[in-house]
């Protein structure tokens, strides 16, 4: 007989809003999610990252995010009614193909660049969602390539020096 996975128990660091203000992408297979206050550039990162990659880079959910803990993991899924959608600033809201959820393998604040050190510490290479530590990253506000930037971060591994 089979154990079913235990119920996350109820704890304030454990407990999550319906949905969240952020976007999330997949990238090579991982999951990013993208936060950052209104017209950081969340949607137009996105769109840069689903450019990079047509065939590999997909969409999950853009300006709203649900998030879920199952088995120790961060999981993002679009609502069900913006699935699909992106805004594209100057064009408006766009259908785009997804993927109906991604684990969470990144985290991507966008700052001021004044808050975005060169060099970060160690403390501020994770946080801590719903309970799950997850890899992140800072990249300032309006930043031509930050795309190139989560691809890195994606597809390179730190260096621990």
């Amino acid at each position: 007989m089979s154990e079913a996975a235990a119920p996350i128990p109820a704890h304030p660091r454990n407990e999550l809003p319906p949905t969240i203000h952020a976007s999330a992408v997949q990238v090579a297979g991982q999951g990013v999610l993208v936060r950052g206050p209104s017209g950081s550039g969340k949607s137009s990162l996105l769109l840069a990252l689903l450019l990079a990659d047509r065939t590999g880079n997909r969409l999950v959910a853009d300006d709203r995010v649900v998030l879920a803990v199952a088995a120790g993991r961060l999981l993002a899924a679009p609502p069900a009614e913006l699935a699909g959608l992106i805004e594209v600033r100057g064009q408006g809201i766009l259908r785009q193909d997804h993927v109906p959820s991604a684990e969470i393998a990144l985290v991507v604040d966008l700052e001021p660049a004044a808050e975005c050190p060169r060099m970060p510490e160690a403390e501020s290479a994770f946080v801590e969602l719903a309970g799950v530590r997850v890899r992140r990253i800072r990249l300032p506000i309006g930043q031509a390539d930050g795309w190139m930037r989560v691809m890195a971060a994606v597809l390179f591994a730190p260096a621990a020096i």
